[in-house]
């Protein structure tokens, strides 16, 4: 075992090392490899270094580099290694953390980082939370508790409201949830990508005099498109006085509420009914780590209390059962990875880092602003913002194609990576976003000087 695990974290920090020189997106067009690589279970075993050695050399280089400094794309998740470090010791020692009696004091540690989560945000001490593989399920799990308290049994009445640029697993949040298309309202942005209160409160208005019951408004810390974030003091004022849930989807944008002087961007965030946090991306922890905190901790456990013959007793409420709280019984041990990078890198450090990626986003847009050609369509709220490239007298079609060539001149150069997207009037936007604790100055400086080059190059021929 010394020697499989020497060979493994010798390999692991040879990674590490190399990222600032990796592409910053490997060749995915990996058509013929995937193919080649079906086949049956063996019969025999192997040598470990038979399987590292395709594994590191042909296989991860084959993808993303989503770990490295010059992920701009999407929303980044750099994976700081202590995480890894948790990972190994949850995994060997193997201790079930389905109900708080199996392992209480390993459960006692995943609930302080729930309570940090909940101090972090503001949020009072009748919150509870849960642990998730993502935003995703988190989102899913807030419907289901306002589901659970505002509707009951009567879900083809109930209505959910969002902005046209709400993450798309909100829809199918819903959906699972048993609140069907036909009862999601999409509501218009403004032209800060921002949700439209006023056909917010319209739409409410006609689906009371419909004899629906509108129960729940999903509102943006940070959409995954532009970065925006909803007016969520606006949003907590019509819940309230509509007497629905408000949940936040705060995936991207919420950690930002950490940094004392970022929280005015986020003002309203601690008034929301749930949120929903990723670890995965505002605190750097590697991909599979979302939550969920409910302000009211009871309405949470309603949702998903059980209990079956072959079950302890549950525990007094004084103590985290995620059981009792999750739709989880069988589950690995997520909380961790957190604690463990939490505690060897402390609070102070990690709300420096979340402060700088914004500085960075800040500087580097307003740079690209003056880049000739280049109009910045969403400014960065966050530490996101968003772009297209312009010629006068290109029609719309003409100057999606060129941001698109655009994003694909910069990624072609393999210093960073950014990718796009299509927002309401039919307009594609290049995009960047820093959120990785590995990208600092000089890979911005980087992305930069590739889209000056690029967007120069493009003008010319054209």
């Amino acid at each position: 075992m010394r020697q499989m695990g020497g060979d493994v974290l010798g390999r692991v920090i040879d990674h590490i090392v190399s990222l600032p020189s990796q592409p910053a997106m490997g060749d995915v067009h990996a058509d013929a490899l995937c193919r080649a690589l079906r086949e049956v279970a063996p019969e025999e075993g192997t040598t470990l270094d038979a399987v590292l050695d395709p594994l590191f050399r042909e296989y991860v280089p084959r993808s993303f580099t989503a770990s490295g400094p010059g992920y701009l794309a999407f929303i980044p998740a750099g994976g700081v290694f202590p995480a890894a470090l948790a990972d190994l010791i949850s995994n060997t020692v193997n201790r079930y953390t389905g109900v708080c009696m199996a392992a209480p004091a390993l459960l006692q540690l995943e609930a302080n980082v729930l309570n940090w989560l909940r101090d972090w945000m503001q949020f009072p001490p009748t919150t509870r939370g849960l642990f998730t593989t993502g935003g995703s399920m988190a989102n899913f799990n807030a419907i289901v508790c306002a589901r659970e308290r505002l509707l009951g049994p009567s879900l083809r009445d109930g209505v959910l409201y969002t902005s046209t640029q709400v993450h798309h697993s909100v829809m199918k949040s819903a959906k699972l949830a048993g609140i069907l298309p036909d009862r999601v309202r999409e509501i218009p942005v403004d032209v800060n990508f921002r949700l439209q209160m006023n056909d917010l409160r319209v739409a409410i208005a006609e689906d009371r005099g419909a004899g629906l019951r509108p129960f729940i408004v999903v509102s943006n810390a940070g959409t995954t498109n532009t970065g925006a974030v909803d007016s969520l003091n606006e949003v907590a004022d019509l819940c309230a006085s509509e007497r629905m849930w408000h949940h936040i989807d705060g995936a991207y944008g919420a950690f930002f509420y950490m940094v004392d002087e970022l929280r005015p961007l986020l003002a309203g965030l601690p008034r929301a009914d749930s949120l929903t946090l990723d670890p995965h991306k505002g605190l750097f922890i590697p991909y599979g780590t979302g939550a969920l905190l409910v302000r009211d901790g009871n309405a949470l456990r309603a949702a998903h209390e059980a209990t079956a013959g072959y079950l302890p007793d549950m525990v007094a409420d004084e103590f985290y059962d995620p059981s009792q709280y999750g739709p989880d019984l069988s589950r690995g041990f997520p909380g961790l990875r957190v604690w463990l990078s939490i505690k060897l890198y402390g609070a102070k450090r990690l709300r420096a880092a979340i402060a700088e990626k914004r500085a960075l986003a800040v500087d580097a847009c307003e740079r690209i602003a003056r880049i000739p050609g280049i109009v910045i369509d969403a400014a960065p709220q966050l530490s996101l913002f968003a772009f297209h490239l312009a010629r006068p007298g290109a029609s719309l079609e003409q100057q999606n194609a060129a941001t698109r060539e655009l994003l694909d001149r910069v990624n072609a150069r393999q210093r960073v990576m950014l990718t796009g997207c299509t927002v309401g009037d039919g307009r594609f936007l290049g995009r960047v976003c820093v959120l990785s604790f590995r990208t600092r100055q000089d890979r911005m400086d980087a992305c930069v000087e590739d889209l000056a080059a690029a967007a120069s190059e493009i003008l010319q021929q054209r």
